[in-house]
């Protein structure tokens, strides 16, 4: 077995990417403080997989808790790296606190790839990394404008990092910018879990049409674009998982002499905020209840992938449509609600 150490794997990619790792032959173990995020999420895991993974709650913030992952795990081969903070607005008002999170476990991570002599590392990153662009689609090679948020830049510099880093490494990585991940797995045993209010598209959406939430904003509606809203480029969280894994193939396999190598992934296709509300509106029969407000801090106007280099050299491509992210996405709400319901029901005394 190989084993790969999942960083943020109890979140909501790192989980299906657990997932989908296991289910092609691959051992795995988590690193996840569940400052953002559920551990009961690897029992969905275990009961999609059978397999029990071993989650490790440390912060990785700290070295020599870090650095114990590997004397413990001598065998560890890869590394996909999740574990960061991920909410653009956040970063926007806390800049300091992104900073110090996600380039300090990264640093901590990349000091253990070095130690421990790690041959293959991938990481997540975010086409927030192109800033607004100048021409859509976006490839591997679209110059990168200044980050909109102190979330982007701390993608930029990873990025710079482990590019720097791994020229003088015997290992090879893969940086792999995604889009916009939605949806659940088809199971409906894992999902999307945000704490608190959430940050993303589609959980807002999902969060107020069963009630949760009473209405939700569309930030802006005076954009360059189709209907005037922000256009992104949606992808079922199932494809991004699984292109983790492909990735690690392509490694594994030693199909690139490039110590550090870019993919996107994305549909390659633009969707806009209100084209997302009306596929919602399509797959659950419900009219949403919405506002028009004002534009957000560190929002990207348009952007989507092309998707070519991922498609022709991981042999990548995506399976799930527009319509499928969303009935994904309301069955896990629902699921949710139901599990609510039942422990009110047994719990009557914490209502």
């Amino acid at each position: 077995m190989k084993k790969i150490l999942v960083t943020g794997g109890c979140g909501y990619i790192g989980s299906h990417t657990i997932v989908d790792l296991v289910e092609n032959g691959y051992e795995v173990i988590c690193a996840d403080n569940n400052s953002r995020s559920n551990e009961n999420i690897l029992l969905g895991v275990e009961k999609i997989t059978g397999k029990k993974i071993k989650n490790y709650k440390i912060d990785l913030c700290v070295l020599d808790d870090t650095y114990a992952i590997f004397q413990e795990n001598p065998d560890i081969i890869g590394i996909i790296h999740f574990a960061a903070y991920k909410s653009v607005g956040e970063s926007v008002e806390k800049p300091l606190m992104y900073y110090d999170n996600n380039l300090n476990s990264l640093f901590n991570i990349l000091k253990c790839v070095a130690a421990f002599k790690i041959p293959h590392f991938v990481f997540s990153s975010s086409c927030t990394v192109y800033g607004n662009p100048d021409k859509i689609p976006v490839t591997e090679e679209t110059p990168q404008k200044p980050a909109a948020s102190p979330y982007g830049a701390t993608k930029q510099m990873g990025e710079q990092i482990i590019q720097d880093a791994f020229k003088e490494l015997s290992s090879k990585a893969i940086l792999l910018r995604y889009f916009n991940p939605v949806g659940a797995h088809p199971s409906i045993l894992i999902g999307e879990l945000p704490l608190g209010r959430p940050a993303n598209l589609v959980p807002a959406i999902t969060q107020t049409a069963i009630g949760k939430l009473p209405t939700m904003q569309v930030y802006g509606t005076d954009y360059d674009t189709r209907d005037g809203s922000c256009l992104r480029d949606y992808i079922h969280v199932v494809d991004i998982a699984h292109a983790h894994t492909l990735a690690l193939n392509f490694l594994v396999d030693n199909k690139t002499e490039q110590a550090c190598t870019v993919f996107n992934l994305g549909t390659g296709d633009g969707c806009t905020v209100l084209e997302a509300i009306k596929a919602f509106e399509q797959v659950s029969g419900i009219a949403l209840n919405y506002e028009i407000g004002p534009r957000r801090a560190g929002d990207v106007v348009a952007i989507y992938a092309n998707n070519e280099k991922a498609k022709s050299q991981l042999l990548w491509k995506p399976q799930y449509s527009l319509l499928q992210m969303m009935e994904t996405a309301w069955k896990w709400e629902l699921k949710i609600k139901a599990e609510e319901q039942i422990f009110e029901a047994q719990n009557p005394d914490l209502n």
